[in-house]
């Protein structure tokens, strides 16, 4: 099954702690069927030191279930469905029920 939500897109959450904020999909985890968002769903972190980082108290994204997140329409930015398109050369496109618009390609 294709996916609705990809790396890179632009997305609204739907429900919990942070509804109604929007950021940019860094990560899929398909087979817990969840994403990291870029902003949303911070958590704090006690850091154990290490090579690489600090000891300290770090701020990271968790991840968020994929049904509590909707792909930001590209026209006006509000939460929308996804569909599937096939075009006439071929190509399977997603585009945005809301709107109509094309989100990928």
């Amino acid at each position: 099954m294709a996916a609705k939500i990809k790396k890179g897109d632009r997305v609204v959450v739907l429900a919990g702690r942070d509804k109604g904020r929007s950021g940019e999909v860094v990560r899929v985890q398909p087979k817990e069927e969840r994403a990291i968002v870029r902003g949303v769903n911070t958590v704090k972190r006690h850091q154990k030191q290490s090579a690489k980082q600090e000891a300290g108290i770090i701020t990271k994204e968790a991840p968020i279930h994929l049904s509590n997140l909707a792909i930001a329409d590209p026209k006006n930015g509000k939460p929308t469905r996804v569909g599937f398109k096939i075009l006439t050369d071929g190509r399977k496109v997603r585009f945005a029920k809301r709107s109509g618009e094309l989100i990928d390609g």
